[in-house]
């Protein structure tokens, strides 16, 4: 599609207008229109200092100051939806996990983006509604303190979870009731459901609140051994020098984290020059600090994980936070 003008005013042209543009100059366009804007609001779920290097590599490319908020994936979207409701619009774009992506999308609140930037994002990042695409993929692994755990012990299978000599040593993230239920899941529900009862029995669970704090934990040695981490953060630690390391245990489960442009975002080129940023530039950046990105020519996407699917957890979602608050969170410490 065109613009109505050949030379459209800030004023003159919308949101939707410039999120569906596809000529030639797109990339143009929103940058001139950016730096006349002078700034982008995001909110994400990224700790600081890996936020800092993705808005550090927008603001050293375009010059564009950024505001970032940062926030726990249920914070983002529980601010966001207030905001709305109540006629605040300061973001211009949100970055965080599927589910709650998926929930923006069904309150209306975020933009659909026609960039042809796309066309090297993984499919199955791309949602068929495309208001929000998946930037980086999270594996939820496993790991252990490489001091405390001998390379004899390191498990091969959740079974082996269950023997004694893990007891006291387990810790799991405090609301990892989306990966809860899709492990349950491909274990089969009632042998699944069982698997856990069966494990905090018998060695317990510690429950910890956030899979960063879990990893800090594990460096530590608080936490011998976590089911859950991401499997990027034990990367970025291990590199250090940090005694830790990760596993996927079969079957492995990995969902996707996504960026979306608000509807009403107040900084219209900006939002979408960010956008594009993350389809893109991001990418590398992101691979260098040791997440999964999503555009393939920075790096092939390995799918050999169980994705997470975002619209089947906000369908089920009460029902395995049901079940995991019974199981896990009533029966660990």
């Amino acid at each position: 599609m065109s613009f109505i003008s050949t030379s459209p005013t800030l004023a003159q042209t919308s949101l939707a207008d410039l999120a569906f543009y596809d000529g030639p100059d797109r990339t143009q366009k929103l940058i001139d229109g950016a730096k006349k804007e002078g700034s982008v609001s995001i909110y994400s779920s990224m700790t600081v200092d890996d936020t800092k290097i993705v808005t550090g590599g927008f603001e050293k490319k375009y010059g564009i100051k950024v505001s970032a908020w940062r926030g726990s994936s249920e914070d983002i979207l529980r601010r966001a939806v207030v905001e709305a409701r109540g006629g605040r619009y300061d973001v211009d774009v949100i970055e965080t996990s599927a589910a709650e992506m998926e929930s923006l999308h069904r309150e209306r609140l975020l933009q659909e983006v026609k960039t042809p930037l796309l066309s090297d994002i993984v499919p199955s990042a791309i949602r068929p509604h495309r208001e929000w695409v998946g930037d980086r993929l999270n594996i939820v692994s496993a790991g252990y303190n490489t001091g405390l755990v001998k390379p004899a012990d390191v498990p091969k299978s959740y079974a082996d979870l269950l023997d004694p000599k893990w007891k006291g040593k387990l810790a799991i993230e405090a609301d990892d009731s989306v990966w809860f239920g899709a492990l349950v899941s491909e274990m089969g529900e009632a042998k699944g459901l069982q698997y856990f009862r069966d494990l905090v029995r018998t060695n317990g669970l510690s429950l910890r609140k956030g899979h960063t704090l879990i990893s800090n934990l594990i460096i530590s040695g608080e936490v011998p051994y976590s089911l859950t981490v991401y499997d990027y953060k034990v990367k970025q630690l291990k590199h250090s020098g940090a005694p830790i390391d990760y596993l996927v245990l079969p079957p492995g489960i990995a969902r996707f984290l996504g960026t979306g442009v608000l509807k009403r975002a107040p900084h219209r080129y900006a939002s979408l020059l960010f956008f594009d940023y993350m389809m893109h530039d991001a990418q590398a950046l992101l691979a260098n600090y040791d997440f999964t990105p999503t555009n393939v020519k920075v790096r092939p996407l390995d799918l050999s994980y169980k994705l997470i699917d975002p619209a089947l957890v906000l369908d089920e979602g009460a029902k395995w936070q049901k079940l995991f608050a019974e199981i896990v969170q009533k029966g660990g410490r």
